[in-house]
C-alpha cells in the first residue's frame, strides 16, 4: 500500500489515455456492431494480398478491406480475409438482399479469378442489427457492473463495494481503451471477453477483500494500510498461479486460435493482467481512502451476514 498513491496516478493517466483514445481515434467495430460482410477464403497458391484487392477493387463495393492472416487448425492454412460495408439497396430491395448479392458477386469474382476458391466462412449483419447488439452489449456491461456492486455492498461492506466496482471499472475502460489503440476488432466477441474480465476481476477482488476482512478482525490495533499488505502477501501467490495458468492457455489460443479468435483471446490477456493488478492496487487503495473499519463493528457485521 505504500505504492498505492503513484499507483493510483498511474492508473488515472491510463484511464485519461483511454477515454482520449476512444473518443479520437475510436473503436474498430466489426460486422457485429458496424454492419457489413466478412468472408474468409483460403489463400490460393501463389495469390497475394495486392491481387485479391486488385479483384474486390472492381466491385465497387467501397471501402474493402483484406488482409492475410493464420488459419485455424493444427494445419496451419493460411487465410485472407475480407471485410466491406454494408451496400446500399436499390429501390424495392430490402437490406439483407442487397448485401447478400454483394457477398455472391465477390464469390463469383474470387471463383472466376483464382480458379476455385475455398470459402471458409461467410458473414453478413444489417446496420439495423448491428445497432442493436451494440445497445444490448453495452447494456450487459452496465447491468453486470451494477450487480456486482450490489453482491459486494451485501457480501461486504458499500466501502468495500466501491472499491471493487472503481477497479472493474478501471479494467473495462482501460481495456477498451487497448482496443482503440491496437485496432483489433471490436466485436460480439470482444463483449463476451470483457464481462469474462468483470467476473475474473470480481472473483479476484472477492478473495482479497475476504482475507482484508479476516485480518481487520484478527488486528483491530494494526494500522490499516498493514492490514491489507498482510492480507494482499497471503493471497498473492494464489493470484499470480491462477492468472499465471490462465494465461498460458490463452496464449496458445491467440497464437494457435487464428483470426476468429485473436480478438477475444487478446482481450482477456490484457484484461487478466490488468484485472490481477487492479485487484491490489485499485481496488484495495480505494478501500483504504475510503477508511477500512476493524473491531467489534466489522466482527458483528460479519456474524450478522453468516446468521442469514
Amino acid at each position: 500500500m505504500s505504492y498505492r498513491l503513484p499507483a493510483l496516478l498511474f492508473s488515472a493517466i491510463l484511464i485519461a489515455a483511454s477515454f482520449a483514445l476512444i473518443f479520437t481515434k475510436g473503436l474498430n467495430f466489426g460486422i457485429d456492431f458496424a454492419g457489413g460482410s466478412v468472408i474468409e477464403i483460403e489463400q490460393p497458391e501463389g495469390v497475394q494480398e495486392e491481387d485479391v484487392r486488385e479483384v474486390m477493387s472492381s466491385l465497387d463495393l467501397g471501402e474493402v478491406g483484406v488482409n492475410a492472416a493464420r488459419g485455424t487448425g493444427v494445419e496451419g492454412v493460411e487465410v485472407i480475409v475480407i471485410r466491406f460495408a454494408t451496400q446500399q439497396a436499390e429501390e424495392g430491395m430490402d437490406q439483407d438482399t442487397a448485401q447478400q448479392q454483394a457477398n455472391d458477386r465477390v464469390r463469383a469474382a474470387l471463383n472466376e479469378a483464382f480458379s476455385g476458391v475455398n470459402v471458409r466462412s461467410s458473414a453478413a449483419v444489417g446496420p439495423k442489427v448491428s445497432g442493436e447488439l451494440l445497445r444490448s452489449g453495452l447494456m450487459a456491461l452496465g447491468v453486470a457492473l451494477l450487480l456486482m456492486m450490489a453482491y459486494i455492498s451485501v457480501r461486504f461492506q458499500w466501502k468495500y463495494a466501491l472499491g471493487a466496482v472503481a477497479a472493474l471499472f478501471h479494467d473495462v475502460i482501460i481495456t477498451m481503451g487497448m482496443f482503440a489503440l491496437t485496432q483489433f476488432e471490436f466485436n460480439l466477441s470482444t463483449i463476451a471477453a470483457l464481462l469474462t474480465i468483470v467476473g475474473y476481476s470480481m472473483n479476484d477482488t472477492v478473495i482479497v477483500f475476504d482475507r482484508v476482512r479476516e485480518e481487520a478482525r484478527k488486528y483491530k490495533k494494526m494500522e490499516a494500510d498493514k492490514v491489507i499488505n498482510l492480507a494482499v502477501n497471503q493471497t498473492m501467490s494464489r493470484t499470480l498461479l491462477t492468472s499465471g495458468t490462465t494465461l498460458l492457455a490463452l496464449l496458445s489460443i491467440y497464437l494457435f486460435g487464428g483470426t476468429v479468435l485473436s480478438g477475444m483471446s487478446f482481450a482477456l490477456i490484457f484484461g487478466i493482467v490488468i484485472g490481477t493488478y487492479s485487484s491490489v492496487f485499485v481496488a484495495s487503495a480505494v478501500l483504504l481512502l475510503l477508511g477500512l473499519e476493524q473491531g467489534e463493528k466489522q466482527r458483528k457485521e460479519v456474524e450478522g451476514f453468516q446468521g442469514v
